[in-house]
């Protein structure tokens, strides 16, 4: 085979080449973007689902008054040393009792009077606590040891149990949206062929919180504070995109 022989063959392979590459080509965009669907459905679908707590969050005071801010400091700092000690030898952990908010003023009932000069201070606890049942006996504690005041009771999940809901909560989002649409394309005469695209638009982890409770009465030793809670609810939306092809 002479010299110009091999060349135009290579020229034909070069021009076979060529036209494959660019049959290749024409399967992606030519703008760099994902394929649209031709038909599709959209839904936005919400699922609930419930548990009963297993955690609570108890917020409880102690409050001191005095003559000067010193005083009233110090009173404060014996309190939280009685506070801290009834309630992890009861059984708490350290790290279960926080300090949430602390507060040391001139009273409002004697700023204009220097002869009343009074102050007072609270410093309020979060504590919690992981036996849900034990709430009011923890509350005794706390009242026993010198707390004063208890502001509110929440009760709530741990993250496992929530994670867990969450999942349910998901499952009857995706539930409603499949029957969502399923109906939506009956009425528009197509058909449901897969999922294209689905995403959680929001999530709540909700809380039961009771501000009223039973204390247990002063003069019956074998009396408890009573503490009634209520399931704790997950709420979870989800937007999903349906292909759809005609019925």
């Amino acid at each position: 085979m002479d010299r110009r022989l091999t060349a135009l063959i290579g020229i034909a392979a070069l021009v076979a080449l060529a036209g494959c590459a660019g049959f290749a080509g024409t399967a992606t965009p030519t703008d760099g973007g994902e394929a649209q669907l031709e038909r599709s459905i959209e839904v936005t679908a919400v699922g609930e689902s419930t548990s009963a707590p297993d955690r609570a969050t108890l917020r409880v005071g102690v409050t001191a008054t005095g003559a000067d801010a010193q005083a009233v400091r110090d009173d404060l700092a014996a309190g939280d040393e009685e506070l801290r000690a009834s309630l992890t030898e009861w059984g708490l952990a350290e790290d279960a009792i926080r300090t949430e908010r602390y507060d040391v003023r001139e009273s409002y009932d004697t700023r204009d009077d220097p002869n009343r000069t009074r102050y007072e201070g609270v410093h309020l606890y979060a504590i919690e606590v992981d036996d849900v049942d034990a709430v009011g006996e923890v509350i005794d504690v706390a009242v026993d040891a010198g707390a004063d005041q208890v502001q509110r009771i929440q009760f709530g999940l741990t993250e496992e149990t929530e994670r867990e809901v969450r999942e349910q909560a998901i499952d009857e989002a995706m539930s409603n949206a499949d029957d969502d649409a399923a109906a939506l394309a009956n009425a528009s005469d197509l058909e449901v062929s897969g999922v294209y695209e689905v995403s959680t638009a929001e999530s709540r982890g909700g809380t039961y919180v009771t501000e009223s409770y039973q204390a247990a009465a002063g003069d019956d030793a074998g009396a408890s504070t009573s503490v009634e809670s209520g399931d704790v609810s997950v709420r979870v939306t989800v937007n999903v995109v349906y292909e759809a092809v005609p019925a």
